[in-house]
């Protein structure tokens, strides 16, 4: 049987209040209707095997016992071994009476292959099968798709995966990839069919939210190949929502020590004005979450010399140092991190009894900068 419910204001409100007296009140921020950690854990990273299963099972299980309630997955991820992991903690948690479903935020992603047999199990399933109107022109990339049929099948094999009966958020899994073999055109009607078919998700009570989880539509000028107009893609949520009142409500993008550019860069235009993506989104109304937090470790031990002088005043280690730096920016939510093993959980757990770094920081950061 499936876990039943969903994030909920009232859950999350709970779980902070259990974790009070261990995480500092900063910790937690408030977006969507919900209280959300500072430190979301990620899964991407590992072999698609049961050993590896069992360890992020674990450190999810531990996350979430410590003051962590944002768990991120994608069904690409270790060829779907990512999601049976969560579904196994959960499962573990909610067995335990650790935590209630409404008091976690669950994320997961669609759009790439998730076989490892991309093009052959791609052309069986969905191109020669009757059932489905999708047509060779939309694969991309040998691996990516964003028809609508593609990403509502995707979205119940992730249900069916993770055990659960609603995802909190739903991603595209960088749509950016489309812009490779199709025109901006093209692109923004397949992100509209594709949002249409998401808003149905949510009236389906299949999804609460969704958004877009990228690597660097957002963080490039708009004059690359890649760029993806934010305030556009809001506009066009907008327009397909049945009451005008859409549910496209968060993005995901790199963001750490030696990738500032959703804080620095005016990549985005709002009403004239060229922005960062991070203020571009808090003016639109979404919530930023960021992905590659440490870099994977490549941004241990390069915090911007801006920034030195205050980010080495705590004594933290040279990961921490790197976390803390990432899950401190201004307008940005929670900051992922890949955890399997326990000890890398309970190093990381740390930082929820610290405050995060002051926002006047970062300007001085923004400033040498630009």
């Amino acid at each position: 049987m499936k876990i039943l419910g969903k994030a909920t204001l009232a859950g999350t409100q709970r779980y902070r209040e259990r974790h009070q007296q261990d995480c500092v009140a900063a910790h937690f921020r408030e977006a969507n209707d919900w209280v959300v950690s500072s430190i979301g854990i990620g899964t991407y990273l590992g072999a698609a095997d049961s050993r590896t299963d069992d360890h992020v099972t674990d450190a999810i299980i531990e996350s979430v016992k410590n003051g962590i309630n944002l768990i991120d997955t994608a069904i690409n991820y270790r060829s779907m071994h990512a999601e049976w992991s969560v579904s196994d903690a959960l499962l573990t948690l909610m067995r335990d009476e650790v935590i209630s479903r409404d008091e976690f935020i669950l994320c997961t992603k669609g759009g790439f292959i998730p076989d490892p047999e991309r093009i052959s199990w791609f052309y069986s399933r969905y191109i020669e099968n009757s059932r489905f109107s999708i047509e060779p022109g939309d694969l991309v990339a040998e691996c990516h798709c964003l028809h609508p049929e593609y990403i509502g099948d995707q979205l119940e094999r992730s249900l069916d995966n993770l055990g659960v009966e609603t995802i909190d958020i739903y991603y595209l899994h960088n749509p950016e990839m489309q812009l490779s073999e199709v025109s901006p055109e093209i692109f923004y009607s397949r992100l509209k069919l594709a949002f249409e078919g998401l808003e149905k998700a949510v009236s389906q009570g299949k999804i609460s939210s969704y958004g877009l989880a990228t690597w660097d539509g957002f963080r490039v000028q708009p004059n690359h190949p890649n760029h993806l107009d934010l305030a556009k893609i809001k506009a066009i949520a907008t327009q397909v929502a049945p009451n005008g009142t859409d549910h496209f409500k968060f993005i995901q993008l790199p963001f750490n020590a030696t990738r500032v550019e959703a804080l620095v860069k005016p990549t985005q235009q709002i009403k004239r004005t060229g922005l960062p993506v991070l203020e571009a989104a808090h003016r639109l109304g979404l919530s930023v979450i960021s992905s590659a937090s440490i870099g994977q470790t490549q941004a241990i031990g390069h915090i911007p010399e801006a920034m030195q002088e205050i980010i080495h005043q705590t004594p933290l280690t040279p990961t921490l140092q790197a976390l803390q730096f990432t899950r401190s920016c201004p307008r940005l939510l929670t900051a992922l991190v890949g955890m399997k093993t326990i000890d890398h959980v309970r190093e990381n757990l740390a930082l929820t009894r610290i405050k995060p770094l002051a926002p006047k920081f970062y300007k001085t950061l923004a400033t040498a900068s630009v």
